[in-house]
């Protein structure tokens, strides 16, 4: 499926900036099974310089510097992606998870050491007693890898209610976990800290959803808006996406961004700017399957 993406973000500000420098993860990556045909960034005020680039992760990255006065700031991306819907395996059919553990801590190869890296803790994912806790069950040894992950996200997606208004970026996974209130990133962390209490390598997601679902179908939670998901890693399968916030393994509806340890390493904008005083910000996200236009 082809889609139109369009992501808006706006900054208003009560006193003018004088300087202003970001870093956008707004360019959706290649994937397997992901293809970005287009893609454009408009920024106004005009910046002084832009460079692209790629991350650490092989994220596409944007930074780009602002040197004169403005009083507002607005970044508009607009990607043409085409999506072909992933073919995961039965979660029978997937080795035993304590398997993948030992597998993971002796695999050698360029793929087995790159996924290792995600075993660890990371700055906004830290494992604690209260997270490997409530992971705990769904893991009794030799219990297939995908089975225990898709009963833990069923859980984390009917037992913790979706509420913008509960968190914020740097509320901790413990405190999400007691008051089982949160949005997409949350609830991918929560996850990701489960799986690395266990051994198991996931990473972070960010991306978006599509907007405008098929007829008959209900619009999925944060599609307005930028999503977040994560993916946990199965030797010879390779990532397979997990989406606790829909309670879903995502297949053509979800657009990949970028990844990495966790959201710290994907923001959609991160900058530093002098003056400004107090600032609003507007958000907009559309994705839409190009074939309905």
């Amino acid at each position: 499926m082809m889609y139109r993406v369009r992501h808006t973000t706006t900054y208003a500000y009560t006193n003018a900036v004088s300087v202003s420098h970001n870093v956008l993860h707004l360019t959706p990556r290649e994937c397997p099974h992901q293809h970005c045909s287009m893609h454009e960034l408009l920024i106004y005020p005009k910046p002084a310089f832009v460079n692209q680039s790629e991350d650490y992760f092989g994220n596409p990255v944007t930074f780009f510097g602002l040197q004169e006065p403005h009083e507002a700031l607005t970044m508009t991306a607009n990607s043409t992606v085409d999506v072909t819907p992933a073919a995961w395996p039965e979660p029978h059919n997937t080795p035993p998870w304590d398997q993948v553990r030992a597998q993971l801590q002796q695999d050698r190869s360029r793929e087995g050491l790159d996924a290792y890296q995600f075993v660890f803790d990371s700055p906004y994912v830290p494992t604690s007693p209260a997270v490997t806790a409530v992971a705990a069950p769904f893991f009794s040894l030799g219990r297939p890898l995908l089975e225990a992950v898709c009963d833990f996200m069923h859980d984390i997606y009917t037992e913790f209610t979706y509420d913008p208004e509960a968190t914020s970026v740097s509320t901790p996974i413990d405190e999400v976990l007691a008051q089982r209130h949160g949005v997409c990133q949350d609830f991918a962390h929560l996850q990701i800290a489960g799986l690395r209490a266990h051994g198991l390598a996931a990473r972070y997601v960010s991306g978006y959803l599509v907007t405008q679902p098929p007829e008959g179908q209900e619009q999925l939670v944060g599609a307005l808006a930028s999503h977040a998901w994560l993916s946990v890693y199965c030797p010879g399968v390779g990532w397979i996406d997990v989406d606790p916030t829909n309670d879903v393994l995502p297949a053509e509806a979800h657009i990949t961004v970028a990844y990495g340890r966790d959201y710290g390493d994907v923001s959609p904008i991160k900058g530093v700017f002098l003056g400004g005083g107090e600032h609003a910000l507007d958000v907009s996200v559309d994705v839409v399957p190009i074939h309905s236009e």
